[in-house]
């Protein structure tokens, strides 16, 4: 149950604690190390929850849930804004989440619901993978980024019956810079061993939309052409 106060038609966000705005502020934070211009959408789910939503440099969408409220129910706005404005929190939980962007916003969302679960993966492979992505992107890429043969690359399989799946670089990635895995302190980030071994990530798909969860926040990439996710 959210905590919050303020009118129905009062504009802005509200964030049930302390812990929430700390789990956003991370969220908005890692956004802009990939991003400095990155644009947060904000959309309201019921029993109040809030997600935040940004689409990473890697042509995937990264999202993670909070308790609160947002008004209007579907709100755009820059991650710059968001971040000075979430230590200012008020007591009743309201944050100015600044000026309104939704124009910035380019691309669809995937549904909320309908995802058929398929496997899960351990997250000490998604690290093994991101250590050998970082190394040959130092070895082929350039001042753009890493090649997008590598990106593209299907690194993971998953199926179950007759529905299969390839995870690419790009999520893996995507996954590890947006700090989605709960690893414990270390100088190597991309470290195997600073996850539990029993951690993992499950792989769910739709038709057109795959969706990895991580214990921090969710991945998506559009299947087929992903161009249209930030047209």
């Amino acid at each position: 149950m959210s905590n919050f106060s303020g009118g129905a038609g009062e504009r802005g966000l509200w964030l049930d604690d302390a812990a929430h705005r700390e789990d956003l502020a991370t969220f908005v934070e890692r956004a802009i190390r990939l991003d400095l211009a990155s644009v947060i959408r904000l959309r309201q789910r019921p029993e109040g929850q809030v997600v935040a939503w940004v689409a990473t440099g890697f042509d995937v969408l990264a999202s993670r849930v909070v308790g609160g409220r947002v008004t209007p129910a579907d709100l755009s706005v820059g991650a710059d804004a968001l971040v000075m404005a979430l230590p200012s929190m008020d007591r009743s939980g309201f944050v100015d989440p600044g000026f309104a962007m939704d124009s910035a916003w380019r691309g669809m969302l995937p549904p909320e619901t309908g995802f058929v679960h398929l496997d899960d993966v351990p997250a000490r492979v998604v690290l093994d993978l991101a250590q050998q992505g970082v190394s040959l992107a130092k070895e082929y890429g350039s001042a753009h980024g890493p090649p997008a043969s590598l990106l593209d690359q299907e690194v993971v399989a998953v199926s179950s019956g007759d529905a299969a799946v390839g995870i690419p670089m790009r999520c893996v990635f995507a996954l590890t810079a947006m700090g989605f895995l709960p690893q414990s302190n270390t100088t190597d980030q991309f470290a195997p061993e600073s996850v539990a071994p029993d951690e993992v990530v499950r792989v769910r798909v739709l038709p057109n939309w795959l969706r990895v969860d991580a214990r921090f926040g969710t991945i998506y990439r559009r299947r087929g052409d992903p161009a249209v996710v930030l047209r």
